[in-house]
């Protein structure tokens, strides 16, 4: 399809600013739909992006597994830092409501190059993110064929990795499709879908409270509800409490989409930020509900029906399905997972190809990766490039091992940690001269995220640590070193080496000529 390149050059005039070079010039439109998004829709996308049913049922049996009975107080930890970010996003967006989000942000506080780097770290963690949910989506699918037909054979043709890597292909495909054609495109759809995962979500948590209640009458019921479950400090050791949380924190992550949608949506300095905070609230209300409710039903024992059985933990709700909800009610779980993946599969690509655009508008990335398709106003390209990368990066690891697949998950908590703190010391940078004004430019633009920065980088640094164990994660090691270790600094140190090149490619970025923080912000006619 044909596509229209916005991207202004030096000397260029954007709506009636000259762009390119100098302080009082720059970039303002990069010709996405305006209005395209409400609060309501803002919120649904990140939501969408989080995708809490399927986060619960390939972490909550990890996280038991790590920290037993004390899950629920480090799923309230892991929100603590998000909240405290979410604020610094708020502000940064009300300043600045660029697409580029964190690569912008950073670029106008810190530099380019730390800001080409936390750009890239939103783009591999995504790319992670994506090849997980359709993998996710993947297993799901066969697994619903399955109880649908009744038919133990079709379900068993996700073990056939051609046959799963060519579903995961398709599936891959078709969201790259849809998310190419608009943020309208499927609006009716992902609201059924989100409303979908939260109604069975909430039924489940009222079943497991009733399964609950009548105790072993029913099956091995889990322990009482204690206040004592709410207490992070009672968490056996920090090796498992860092663990627990980096997996609490990817529960999280996504939530930010709803700012990536700025300049598309309707009143963008204001809400993206307000559809960000109602996104984080309703997750961690879910989060602490299921985990509570499961908790009581069938403990976090690691054997049976407990949440930290290793074998049923990557995917907890497979295993609980039928004896929480029953054979019939349970197929309604299956359907809710494989929502939750699809869904998500769809609108995480918002974030990552709206990146690529920025940075490819500024002169970070190739000028292709710029253009808009003039129908559907999206970046065209950039998505088509984010579909590519997930397709090859899932059958890669696929392909060379499920080990190595299943370490990049780990790894990807050290990218979420990379991105987040940069993005909220950039919050603190940026308003400095503010922080005087009010006790609440203060604590709202300084305070609060700088310890939602300093809280996730030294999640960053205590895993990094970690992960240089060969224990950590699937146990696999490169020379010595655990695999996970060698997955995520890998991944920072191939950013690292694709900036060097570009820098010699597109000197004018990294000299500080195209965005600079007296680059003005978007003018969006709300």
């Amino acid at each position: 399809m044909t596509q229209l390149d916005v991207r202004p050059r030096v000397g260029d005039t954007v709506n009636g600013v000259a762009g390119g070079e100098g302080g009082a010039g720059g970039v303002r439109g990069k010709g996405l739909g305006k209005g395209s998004v409400g609060l309501v829709g803002s919120a649904v996308i990140g939501i969408s992006t989080v995708a809490p049913v399927y986060c619960l049922t390939s972490t909550l049996g990890s996280t038991a597994g790590e920290v037993g009975v004390q899950m629920p107080a480090v799923f309230l930890a892991g929100f603590l830092p998000m909240l405290l970010v979410a604020f610094a996003y708020r502000e940064l967006n009300k300043a600045v409501p660029d697409c580029g989000t964190s690569f912008t942000w950073t670029v106008k506080a810190f530099g380019p190059r730390i800001g080409w780097m936390c750009g890239w770290g939103l783009v591999i963690a995504t790319i992670i993110v994506l090849s997980n949910l359709a993998g996710v989506a993947t297993s799901y699918f066969w697994l619903l064929a399955g109880e649908i037909t009744g038919n133990a054979s079709i379900a068993a043709l996700d073990d056939d990795k051609l046959v799963h890597i060519a579903t995961c292909l398709t599936l891959i495909a078709a969201a790259t499709a849809i998310s190419y054609r608009g943020m309208t495109a499927t609006k009716g759809v992902q609201y059924t879908l989100v409303g979908l995962q939260l109604v069975v979500l909430a039924l489940f948590v009222a079943m497991a409270f009733q399964k609950a209640s009548a105790g072993a009458a029913v099956f091995d019921a889990g322990p009482d509800f204690s206040w004592q479950w709410m207490n992070p400090f009672a968490v056996e050791s920090m090796g498992a409490f860092t663990a627990g949380l980096s997996l609490s924190i990817f529960m999280y992550w996504g939530w930010d989409a709803c700012l990536a949608t700025n300049e598309e949506t309707t009143g963008s300095a204001k809400t993206p930020g307000r559809a960000s905070l109602i996104a984080m609230v309703v997750l961690v209300g879910s989060y602490l509900a299921t985990g509570i409710a499961a908790q009581m039903a069938v403990g976090s024992g690691t054997t049976g029906l407990g949440l930290g059985n290793p074998e049923t933990s990557g995917n907890v709700f497979a295993a609980l399905a039928g004896p929480v909800m029953g054979p019939v009610l349970g197929i309604l779980l299956f359907v809710a997972v494989l929502a939750s993946a699809t869904a998500s599969l769809q609108t995480t690509f918002i974030p990552v190809a709206r990146t690529v655009l920025a940075m490819s508008t500024y002169e970070a990335l190739p000028a292709s990766y710029a253009k808009v398709h003039p129908r559907f106003k999206t970046p065209g390209r950039a998505t088509v490039m984010a579909g590519v990368a997930t397709g090859a990066f899932y059958t890669v690891m696929t392909l060379v091992s499920e080990n190595v697949l299943t370490d990049t998950i780990f790894a990807l908590g050290l990218m979420i940690c990379f991105y987040y703190s940069l993005t909220a010391f950039a919050c603190a940078w940026y308003f400095r001269s503010e922080l005087r004004r009010s006790a609440r430019d203060l604590f709202f633009k300084g305070v609060f995220p700088v310890l939602g920065g300093l809280l996730l980088a030294a999640v960053f640094f205590k895993t990094l640590i970690d992960m240089w164990n060969p224990s950590y994660g699937s146990g696999s090691t490169v020379l010595g070193v655990g695999s996970v270790f060698v997955i995520g600094v890998g991944l920072l140190a191939l950013g690292l080496v694709i900036m060097l090149i570009t820098e010699r490619r597109s000197p004018a970025f990294f000299r500080g000529r195209i965005l600079t923080r007296s680059t003005p912000a978007l003018v969006v006619e709300d």
